[in-house]
């Protein structure tokens, strides 16, 4: 037994236990400090570039674009127009019907990825995923326009070899259902990539207990995967909502002014060549936000049930 060297006396035992109580708290506060430095720049960005605009559009919304005073009239002509109403009603539409869609087939086709055995096979379409969610813009209506406008690639393959003329039958890619076909092309694999890690909720014992107990593939769907699935699903239907309702770029490229949609409206009465109504044009993105918040709450109460039903 090692006796303590003379002149020395041991600390008591209770001081050894503050001692170590002390350290792992002092660790822990500069955890906390580290991760709030870190998370700093984040907030600072969110402040500038989404809070500081959303406020500067709320305030300009109840000013007169002329006088710079207080009115209401911005949102009287908002729900007074016509036009205005009819270009909610256009992006609500088109963004129900994307939505819809790129859901249906998406989910489908996120399965068919999911339950792929070969994992480069599975990585590969997860990555070109990845790049086709983010392939939008002018860059994505001129690639429509190549392939299926007047002149495009498709169009005339199929009046040369075949002799049908696609816009003699009545479709055109400047109108709603060509708007439809390009949204699709990036909401499509936007649902694949937020629905394939749902898919890995599905336990293979649940499909084994309800082969087991007699349960055919489609009931094993209907009463076990799909309750399961079915708060993802919906959340990621209001994140492509969200998604589509936002888009501005593809459509003011494509359709060229004919479809009446809010983003393009906006750009017309704060961008015009004639006359400019800032005010307008504010209510009209406020009207945007309001809508946006209403998918996005759903979007984020749909995710708290699939925390809540994995046990996160």
């Amino acid at each position: 037994m090692q006796l303590p060297a003379a002149g020395t006396t041991a600390p008591p035992a209770s001081t050894q236990t503050r001692a170590k109580a002390a350290r792992p708290r002092s660790a822990s506060r500069t955890d906390i400090l580290v991760s709030w430095l870190g998370l700093a720049p984040f907030l600072l960005f969110c402040l500038l570039f989404e809070l500081l605009p959303a406020i500067i559009l709320i305030q300009g919304s109840f000013l007169d674009s002329n006088t710079n005073a207080l009115t209401f009239n911005n949102f009287q002509r908002v729900f007074s127009q016509a036009s205005n109403l009819h270009a909610f009603q256009n992006s609500v539409t088109l963004s129900l019907v994307t939505a819809l869609i790129g859901s249906v087939v998406g989910f489908f086709a996120s399965y068919g990825v999911y339950s792929l055995k070969a994992s480069w096979l599975r990585n590969f379409l997860i990555g070109f995923s990845s790049i086709a969610a983010n392939f939008a813009g002018v860059p994505l209506a001129f690639a429509f326009i190549s392939t299926l406008g007047v002149t495009g690639f498709i169009t005339v393959l199929l009046h040369n070899w075949f002799h049908i003329s696609l816009y003699d039958l009545g479709f055109s890619i400047y109108s709603f259902w060509g708007l439809v076909m390009a949204y699709t092309y990036f909401q499509l694999p936007l649902m694949i990539l937020v629905t394939v890690p749902a898919m890995s909720a599905l336990r293979p014992e649940w499909r084994e207990a309800a082969t087991n107990l007699g349960a055919s593939n489609f009931t094993y769907w209907r009463r076990v995967a799909l309750p399961v699935l079915l708060p993802s699903l919906i959340a990621a239907a209001m994140l492509l909502f969200a998604n589509s309702f936002g888009a501005f770029a593809t459509a003011y490229a494509l359709a060229q002014g004919n479809i009446n949609l809010v983003t393009i409206l906006i750009s017309f009465v704060v961008a015009g060549n004639v006359s400019m109504d800032v005010g307008l044009g504010n209510a009209l993105a406020v009207g945007m936000i309001l809508v946006l918040l209403i998918s996005v709450t759903l979007y984020t109460t749909m995710l708290r049930r699939v925390n809540a039903w994995q046990g996160r």
